[in-house]
């Protein structure tokens, strides 16, 4: 491949490339430059075909030995999104990718309502220049997102080759992601894999749902710790009501990486996130917690869920790669309340 010019490439189709798509053939030639982003330039017209300049409008054309194409990567554009100067818990930073720590409460992406103080806002800042640009906007590349109230690990490129890299391993569900979970309840069996699928509530569209015809998720469980609250029994005769239900600490290790996927998996087999406010039980049975554990439910405003453990193949070194974090002080807090006389 020979570069003519800065953001203009020019290859040609070996014998062996025969019959691929056209935007699969430029990604692998073009490995610095995303599919996706590939796509989205051949639509623009970008994508030349040398022999007689013919311009290349579609990805799916199937291409031929010989030819030869030249591909127009406009400079970077800036953002929309403008850095601010948020303090950021990075546990890994090079040239290509950066792993750190996103707090519950704080959004990944800018959005109605939440236009500022987003994770986005914090990496343009912290890298500035360091962003080469992602599909030609010069912004951080999110590979996976975290929600608000959830906190933990996350990876985030700084290059189109490294979210392309990112984004394959993310598809390919090679990337390891584990998260910590409290919920209600003790799951039986202790360890085991909730193979559901997944798509859009249709009564609500905040909301993801088991439904048939979903996209495939799969999650892997294990049950850390159980938690008893004190009993506080009040008669013989209402023994029974007068059990605190068991609570544990959970483990859940991805397969897949759908959208509340944890908290949806765990809340269809009837043990949901403690705090969770759209997949929890309404009210859950703590008239007998003790007078510190109730406070300490009603004091913890978020699912209590965590992200602790992310490793992936770096994408330009070929390290593999693992960082983990210990459970957040907020969710410590809890299960002591949970656990004191």
């Amino acid at each position: 491949m020979i570069i003519q010019a800065p953001h203009i490439y020019e290859t040609v189709v070996e014998e062996d490339d025969k019959g691929l798509r056209l935007d699969k053939f430029l990604s692998i030639k073009l490995d610095n430059v995303s599919r996706s982003r590939l796509k989205s330039l051949i639509n623009e017209g970008q994508v030349l075909m040398i022999d007689g300049d013919k311009i290349m409008d579609d990805p799916s054309r199937k291409i031929k030995p010989g030819e030869a194409f030249r591909v127009t990567v406009p400079q970077s554009i800036e953002p929309e999104p403008e850095g601010e100067d948020i303090p950021l818990d990075i546990y890994y930073e090079d040239d290509h990718l950066l792993v750190l720590y996103k707090p519950a409460g704080m959004v990944v992406h800018p959005a109605p309502g939440n236009y500022s103080g987003t994770l986005v806002n914090a990496l343009i800042y912290h890298c500035g220049d360091s962003l080469s640009g992602i599909n030609g906007v010069k912004r951080p590349g999110i590979v996976h997102r975290i929600d608000k109230e959830t906190s933990g690990l996350m990876v985030v490129a700084k290059t189109d080759k490294a979210h392309n890299g990112l984004s394959k391993q993310f598809a390919k569900h090679t990337m390891e992601r584990a998260y910590l979970a409290i919920v209600w309840g003790v799951p039986n069996p202790t360890v085991g894999t909730i193979n559901r699928p997944l798509k859009r509530d249709p009564r609500n569209r905040l909301k993801i749902a088991v439904r048939e015809g979903g996209k495939e998720a799969i999650t892997h469980y294990k049950v850390l710790r159980r938690i008893e609250p004190p009993r506080k029994i009040t008669s013989r005769e209402n023994i029974k009501q007068g059990l605190a239900p068991s609570l544990s600490l959970v483990e859940c290790r991805l397969e897949t990486g759908r959208t509340h996927q944890v908290r949806v998996h765990m809340a269809s087999m009837r043990y949901p996130l403690v705090g969770d406010p759209l997949y929890s039980r309404r009210n859950n049975p703590q008239k007998n917690f003790s007078d510190r554990a109730k406070a300490a439910l009603s004091e913890f405003n978020r699912q209590a869920l965590h992200a602790y453990v992310i490793g992936f193949t770096h994408p330009v070194t070929k390290e593999a790669l693992t960082f983990e974090t210990e459970l957040p002080n907020d969710m410590k807090r809890l299960i002591k309340a949970l656990e004191s006389v």
